[in-house]
């Protein structure tokens, strides 16, 4: 399958070597707004790819059946309704868009147009994160989730993070995937939302803020947080935390020690999976001793960029249903869209 990667940032070169890697899709051209990001991921392939500085003369010129979508936030919803248009699957980056109607829309034309459309949330296809939801689900209800992606990010870093809060904020860019596991854990209705934040930097606009937390309340009763901040006054301590708490116990995964919290590989490969059981025997002391789980060895951050390319070229073959993974995605949003009305707003918002 001909695959046109638009974007060829450090997401975009990820998709784009997973794709070289995959028997069943072939890299027919690149599209980027700047020349060195295109023609530096063209070399590193091997060369003879075409280049493209226009996404609509790509679609013209290479007529793709998958196109790949890996641009800023703002961008997402009216490329996916041109490739969709064009007739081709689409692999979308997080977030789906920036607005819940735009999201609503790009589902809806997927549908219409009996194409696949895969979203980018990559802890979907972490080995370490599937079963860390299966073993939180065994916790009972409700939960309380606790989940934090903080980083002390400076020089190429920090601009790629300023360069990300003049389109969308924090809380919806990188909130949105763990507000998406929160929703896996508890299956359930999210009910409202209140955040706040804070801008901290007098390099981004003042309206934007580079520190956020939103909280959630479930249907269920199940509660959690989110915490993010990015740049060179963002402290090191407690940049990892994602931890779920029930009746019955509790689990966290850790990773991330020895690494600076902006390196993706730690974000991206934890140590290890912690189960503690909360029943204790008749002297009041507990009855289980607590579970560790090695997860060396995991797939690092271009090895899960394979996986999630995989399961797109099965959806498409095997003609899968994505219809769940689609309404999920538009929930997440929903969340942290409203997450960032909240701070905005200073008042909670009701679902």
């Amino acid at each position: 399958m001909r695959v046109l990667v638009v974007g060829c940032g450090g997401m975009g070169s990820s998709h784009a070597r997973a794709y070289q890697k995959i028997e069943g899709f072939e890299i027919a051209g690149l599209v980027s707004r700047h020349p060195e990001s295109r023609e530096a991921l063209n070399q590193s392939l091997g060369g003879g790819i075409a280049l493209f500085s226009s996404y609509e003369d790509a679609l013209d010129a290479v007529r793709p059946e998958v196109v790949s979508i890996n641009t800023y936030p703002d961008t997402h919803a009216a490329y996916t309704l041109q490739a969709l248009q064009a007739g081709a699957h689409v692999f979308l980056e997080k977030p789906l868009a920036v607005t819940v109607e735009d999201a609503q829309a790009v589902v809806a034309a997927a549908n219409q147009a009996g194409r696949k459309l895969l979203v980018g949330n990559i802890l979907r296809h972490h080995p370490s994160w599937i079963r860390f939801i299966e073993l939180a689900r065994t916790l009972g209800k409700p939960l309380v989730m606790r989940m934090n992606l903080n980083q002390q990010s400076s020089g190429p870093t920090w601009a790629v993070h300023r360069s990300l809060l003049e389109t969308t904020s924090l809380l919806v860019d990188c909130g949105v995937q763990y507000v998406d596991v929160m929703c896996q854990l508890t299956g359930a209705r999210p009910l409202r939302v209140s955040a706040i934040g804070a801008n901290l930097s007098g390099e981004i606009d003042p309206a934007m803020y580079n520190y956020g937390q939103l909280q959630v309340v479930f249907d269920d009763g199940s509660v959690g947080w989110y915490e993010a901040g990015w740049g060179p006054m963002i402290s090191e301590t407690a940049t990892f935390v994602k931890d779920v708490i029930g009746p019955l116990g509790s689990v966290s995964i850790s990773g991330g020690s020895g690494l600076r919290s902006d390196d993706l590989r730690g974000h991206t490969q934890p140590e290890r999976l912690l189960l503690h059981p909360a029943e204790t025997d008749g002297s009041g002391r507990f009855a289980q001793a607590d579970r560790v789980y090695d997860l060396s060895g995991e797939p690092g951050h271009d090895e899960l960029c394979e996986r999630e390319q995989r399961f797109l070229l099965r959806a498409i073959r095997e003609d899968l249903d994505l219809s769940t993974h689609l309404a999920d995605a538009v929930t997440s949003l929903r969340i942290v869209l409203a997450a960032d009305q909240s701070v905005r707003s200073g008042k909670v918002v009701s679902l």
